[in-house]
């Protein structure tokens, strides 16, 4: 278990803004920063991260939290998965305890499987380097393939030795269990008969965005038929090819800084490219592209170059993959290379200024280099003619942005030579059918409308959770503060009436709330708000200043999304830019004094309204004298009314 001490520094040292930034690009909003959800599929920014209080909040979701809690849900780390990945980013050393043997045997499955793809993988490489077999085959493929030791030792690729089950006899030596070696895909199980999957291969290890190792691709330096050239990990708990990229690890923090990520085929691309000092770059391992794979680019970026092999088949096969870019809405452009050159071999032929040129000069806009491909491939034939304009077209619909769609239609015009109204006619028709097609398979519109309206109707205001959620967002928001605060005390007149008498005295907030709260005997009917409270209350009678990030520190866990979505609603308002319409939203701290006092004298009012209420009912069910009763329900009307006058409106 990891030392509480531990997890302090890691919390003190760690900034939400430095970490998530490796995940999503993150753009300045005023105090703030603002990005694309990582969580769900959109084009507008709905997800926020405040430096100062050092939480975030996804406002398409619902989800957020602490640094901590964005590695759990975008990584599915553990806690102390998370703890240790945030150690090793800040150079933090961990402390922990000695854990149990009925604790190591509670590890959950996916950390057992992480551990062993860890250990396959220094294995794999100390083979490269430490075997006969490994420095002279598996080191002389790479060092032909122009491959440094620096990148070789970077890129952390390995070698699996020929021998039937030798990562498989030293893996169970060590303790490793059978069961994750084959659910990982490295050790293929026949009955009694135990091997290796990736035997006699060198070995490409495949990372997650934050660096831990999901699954292997390995490469066959034989001739032999009868195995495939390429092999990579089975789909696993752990391992979902759909959903990686080869190389994202090493190139995200470029990718967000060039705002470009070049996207190849192959490992050996990647690496090539490194070396070059071109690191923005990825590959889909030979995959057809995927929704998942191109989320993840839009995470870092929203501009793909999609680098292409000469051969104009391969061409034809990965274009089929641009519309899923362009439904993403981002921004595509391709570059081929000479006829038999892949990004791999042109990159070794080349200096790093050859390189940059080319990707500069030869990148055109997917909409142009598409028109004048499949142009000159069917130029003289009206049929297939007919049938690639079409699919331009098609394409040219998938864009959301009908600016660029216009631009485009002109583009293909000019290309074509055929008249913009023709290229515009069709693509409505493309839209209509499309939208035609969305109808059949969801409600109308009218009953659409029908359907919210009856559901709007039966949705009420719950007041008192409302106001209470208010009274705990002040107090994390201004628990700390000292105001003046002017309270109106019932005092007897010279006619004997109760009146209103002002006096101000400088009280801190939480203070404020609390004897406000106990002089009223006034308790939180949502339980989550109680426990909160008195949290709350208890940390700020303890320090002297209200830090967020260490207060959230010291909670539940499960406590921590509810906490931030009431810190971060008040920030929704700046992932509209409505200070370009010039629109200033008030900030909330000018009267902080006027916030609590109004907040609990309503909270007042609608629990003295309650009491009434409650108080009708017991005298419509009596038939005995209710005169006791009714005076309390004068009695409360009477506090209502002073209140209201506190409050300078009609309640």
């Amino acid at each position: 278990m990891i030392l509480r001490s531990t997890i302090d520094r890691v919390f003190d040292t760690a900034k939400v803004e430095e970490v998530i930034g490796d995940f999503v690009q993150l753009k300045k909003a005023g105090s703030n920063f603002k990005g694309l959800s990582p969580f769900s599929e959109e084009k507008t920014p709905s997800f926020m991260v405040s430096p100062v209080k050092q939480i975030w909040k996804d406002f398409s979701t619902g989800k957020g939290g602490t640094v901590v809690s964005f590695l759990m849900e975008h990584e599915h780390f553990t806690y102390p998965e998370a703890i240790r990945y945030l150690a090793k980013k800040y150079n933090i050393t961990v402390e922990e305890t000695i854990q149990s043997d009925a604790q190591k045997e509670a590890a959950s499955e996916r950390e057992s499987m992480y551990l062993v793809s860890e250990f396959a993988n220094s294995h794999f490489q100390k083979t490269l380097y430490t075997s006969s077999e490994g420095k002279s085959i598996a080191l002389t493929y790479f060092n032909e393939r122009g491959f440094k030791d620096d990148y070789i030792k970077k890129f952390q690729l390995g070698f699996s030795s020929d021998d039937w089950s030798d990562l498989t006899d030293y893996a169970l030596k060590k303790g490793y269990n059978i069961d994750y070696l084959e659910k990982t895909g490295l050790t293929i199980v026949k009955n009694e008969k135990k091997f290796d999957r990736f035997r006699g291969r060198v070995i490409f290890p495949i990372h997650s965005m934050s660096g831990r190792v999901l699954g292997f691709g390995g490469r066959i330096l034989t001739n032999d038929s009868k195995s495939a050239k390429y092999l990579n990990s089975p789909e696993s708990e752990i391992y979902h090819k759909s959903k990686v990229l080869y190389g994202i690890f090493f190139s995200k923090q470029s990718i967000a800084k060039e705002n470009n990520c070049f996207l190849v085929e192959g490992y050996t691309d990647v690496i090539q490219f490194h070396q070059l000092g071109i690191t923005n770059v990825v590959s889909s391992s030979g995959t057809a592209l995927t929704i998942e794979q191109i989320r993840l680019i839009n995470r870092l970026t929203k501009n793909i170059t999609v680098l292409f092999d000469g051969d104009e088949a391969g061409v034809r096969a990965s274009l089929r993959g641009i519309d899923l870019i362009l439904e993403q809405g981002m921004n595509v452009k391709i570059c081929s290379f000479p006829t038999g050159e892949d990004p791999d071999s042109f990159a070794k032929k080349s200096t790093p200024n050859d390189l940059r040129n080319y990707l500069n000069e030869n990148s055109k806009d997917f909409i142009s280099f598409k028109a004048s491909l499949l142009h000159k491939e069917n130029l003289s034939d009206p049929n297939k003619r007919s049938e690639l304009i079409r699919e331009i077209i098609i394409s040219i619909s998938k864009i959301d942005d009908q600016i660029k769609q216009e631009v485009y239609v002109q583009e293909c015009s000019k290309i074509m030579g055929l008249s913009e109204d023709v290229l515009f006619a069709s693509l409505a028709q493309i839209l209509n059918n499309t939208k035609s097609e969305l109808k059949k398979s969801s409600l109308s519109d009218s009953k659409i409308f029908e359907v919210l309206k009856s559901e709007y109707s039966k949705k009420e205001v719950n007041i008192q959770y409302e106001l209470e959620q208010k009274i705990i967002e002040i107090l994390l928001l201004y628990g700390s503060k000292l105001e003046d605060f002017e309270d109106l005390i019932l005092k007897e007149n010279e006619l004997g009436e109760l009146d209103l008498e002002p006096v101000t005295q400088k009280t801190k907030v939480f203070e404020k709330i609390y004897l406000d709260l106990q002089e009223d005997e006034m308790q939180f009917s949502n339980s989550d708000f109680k426990t909160i409270y008195y949290l709350i209350i208890d940390y700020l009678n303890q320090h002297e200043k209200f830090q967020i990030d260490l207060f959230m520190n010291n909670i539940d866990p499960e406590l921590v999304p509810f906490v931030t979505s009431i810190l971060m609603d008040d920030e929704r308002y700046r992932l509209h830019n409505w200070e370009k319409n010039n629109i200033y939203p008030k900030p909330k701290d000018l009267k902080i004094s006027q916030l609590v006092s109004e907040t609990i004298l309503s909270l007042r009012c609608f629990l003295i309204d309650k009491k009434v209420t409650e108080f009708k009912k017991v005298t419509q069910n009596k038939s005995d004298d209710n005169t006791e009763i009714l005076e309390d329900v004068l009695n409360y009307s009477n506090l209502k009314r002073l209140l209201s006058r506190k409050l300078n409106r009609v309640l």
